[in-house]
């Protein structure tokens, strides 16, 4: 059986995630965000999401740990920042609804819900300028990365919430997710 792991980097929906993987069958475990990639045994790591920068532990390390990596807002923006790009205050800033147009219809993580998908998203940080070898994938009026991929290192990252229910087609940004952790 496939197992991923979820960092918990202390956001308020990261027990949405894990139950996420759960219900599609993947074996699963929420790990505090101090737990050092060596100690872990998976298939896939989900950085989750959380309230500051300050505060993800060894969440940078599992960069190198060679397995997926699936960034979720902060843990995006901690790949994005890790990997030498940028991240910035978003214009629009806390939580809503938005509009997402999926760019990639061939990316592996958000290439099904091409042309376009309605998500849950938080704006008070995004990323700004991509790392060097990710693509964007995703872009919305409010933020111009709402997703990206590097699929030849498996770290992709959403600037939204795939594990609540306002996101319309959120779980299958997890199924997505775990069939990259399965090749």
């Amino acid at each position: 059986m496939t197992k991923i792991v979820v960092v918990d980097n202390h956001g308020q929906f990261t027990h949405l995630e894990r139950r996420a993987l759960r219900d599609l069958g993947v074996e699963t475990e929420l790990l505090d965000n101090e737990t050092p990639p060596e100690d872990v045994d998976a298939d896939g790591v989900v950085l989750s999401g959380g309230p500051d920068m300050d505060r993800i532990g060894k969440s940078a390390d599992y960069l190198e740990a060679d397995m997926p990596v699936l960034g979720i807002c902060l843990g995006m923006q901690l790949i994005a920042e890790e990997l030498g790009g940028r991240v910035g205050s978003g214009e629009y800033g806390g939580y809503a609804d938005v509009n997402v147009d999926i760019l990639d219809e061939d990316d592996p993580l958000t290439g099904s819900l091409y042309p376009e998908t309605r998500v849950w998203a938080s704006h008070a940080d995004e990323v700004k300028e991509l790392p060097d070898g990710f693509e964007l994938t995703a872009k919305s009026d409010v933020c111009g990365v709402e997703a990206m991929s590097d699929t030849d290192r498996d770290l992709y990252g959403v600037q939204w919430h795939p594990e609540v229910a306002h996101t319309e087609e959120g779980d299958e940004i997890f199924e997505n997710f775990l069939e990259i952790c399965e090749q």
